[in-house]
């Protein structure tokens, strides 16, 4: 892990209270490094529900195989596992059997179903995950699990992170309140399609399965689908929620329909939850120096205005000039008209924050060099793309491409 922590990282970290329903533990089972903490219980109390969105990959992880088959037994959650410094993906036969033995033993100390259990692993992949090198801590820490463990539960996850990262949100649900907890790890392998991506988050609304996979599924597409680091979706992506209902307690109200009205206020919440944890992701993209806002306008439709922000976004060449500070707006014409989608040379308009740098078809006529290579040495970009042909628009995040991303990922493994 970089020892140098990112300068987007943030100021100051929130003050996670605990959610009704939910305890927590952490270890350090040296599955890849010692003395590291890299082991992650969550239990949650009977009835919890659950949702989740996975990666798209056509080669997932053995873990996200299992979680996929437990949610469509129910939704019924009462332990979440997660491993740093392994992926148990493109591990076979032994990664299926990893995550057997994983679950039968945190089902046999939670008293609980396996089809209860969820799995999530992050890390190296291909290497094989040995569940005696931390199995065996499973019954202690779910004994000794407390509510107030958030901190450590970000810390737990992180693999080449800089920093942990939190966000916490309340709406109300009926006349009560009602909290949202959330954690994730990711900053590099990261261009999520689903949804090296964990998030987990928790609530104690009182939620159906339904509900929260509505919410999630829809919550994703402006959030976390809408960030890269480097344009590459991870074998692991995993995205999951859990809401106890221990706010039924308090007076809120039970919710079964994902269209009830009563979603309004929560479904805000969740949303700012999950865009705060997904910038944190591209804040702290490896090596990242500035984060880059991309916005596409004037698209033949919302998916074409993705389409092209998402190439202007994983596109070396920006990232490069970005972390050069260099004002060289060719690369997002280059970007634009790469992308495949409807687009016309003479209608492109191209803007670096407030200042347009291009519009048809050339160099805008009041092109400063020198008021345009100020900004760029800002640690927020913006970068906006009019395409001059509709109304459709996307935004999407990503950072700049440093030398210190080829120096991490070069030795990944040794």
């Amino acid at each position: 892990m970089p020892q140098q922590i990112s300068p987007l990282a943030p100021k100051s970290y929130p003050d996670m209270p605990q959610i009704d329903g939910v305890a927590i533990a952490t270890a350090a089972a040296g599955i890849k490094y010692k003395g590291r903490t890299d082991l992650l219980v969550m239990t949650f109390c009977e009835g919890t529900q659950a949702a989740g969105v996975f990666t798209r990959s056509k080669c997932p992880s053995a873990p996200v195989d299992f979680c996929r088959r437990n949610l469509a037994e129910g939704g019924e959650a009462r332990v979440l596992v997660v491993n740093s410094g392994n992926a148990n993906a493109f591990t076979g036969r032994k990664g299926r059997e990893s995550t057997a033995i994983t679950a039968e033993r945190a089902a046999e100390a939670a008293r609980c179903r396996v089809g209860q259990v969820f799995l999530a692993s992050t890390g190296v992949i291909g290497e094989p995950l040995d569940p005696d090198k931390f199995t065996h801590l499973l019954s202690g820490m779910i004994k000794n699990a407390e509510p107030g463990f958030w901190p450590d539960a970000g810390r737990a996850i992180m693999t080449t992170d800089t920093y942990p990262k939190y966000a916490t949100a309340t709406a109300k649900l009926g006349g009560a309140t009602v909290t949202i907890n959330g954690i994730a790890k990711g900053a590099g392998m990261i261009a999520p399609d689903m949804a090296t991506m964990l998030s987990f988050l928790a609530t104690d609304a009182p939620l159906s399965a339904e509900v929260l996979q509505a919410l999630l599924s829809k919550g994703v597409e402006d959030t976390f689908n809408a960030v890269t680091v480097d344009s590459d979706t991870s074998t692991s992506d995993t995205l999951m929620i859990f809401a106890t209902g221990r706010a039924a307690a308090r007076g809120a109200p039970a919710v079964s329909d994902p269209r009830d009205v009563k979603l309004g206020e929560f479904r805000k919440a969740l949303h700012g939850v999950l865009k705060s944890l997904a910038l944190q992701v591209v804040r702290d993209g490896e090596g990242a120096r500035k984060q880059v806002e991309v916005t596409v306008t004037g698209a033949r439709s919302d998916e074409s205005a993705k389409k092209i922000a998402l190439s202007i976004a994983n596109s070396p060449l920006v990232k490069t000039a970005i972390a050069g500070e260099d004002a060289n707006w060719g690369r997002v014409v280059m970007a634009v008209g790469k992308a495949g989608e409807p687009a016309d040379r003479d209608r492109l308009s191209v803007f670096f924050g407030d200042i347009r740098v291009a519009s048809e078809g050339e160099r805008d006529p009041d092109y400063s060099e020198e008021a345009t290579s100020a900004y760029m040495r800002g640690e927020e970009i913006t970068i906006r793309a009019d395409i001059g042909l509709g109304r459709g628009q996307a935004t999407v995040w990503t950072c700049d491409l440093t030398k210190e991303y080829v120096a991490i990922n070069g030795d990944y493994r040794s």
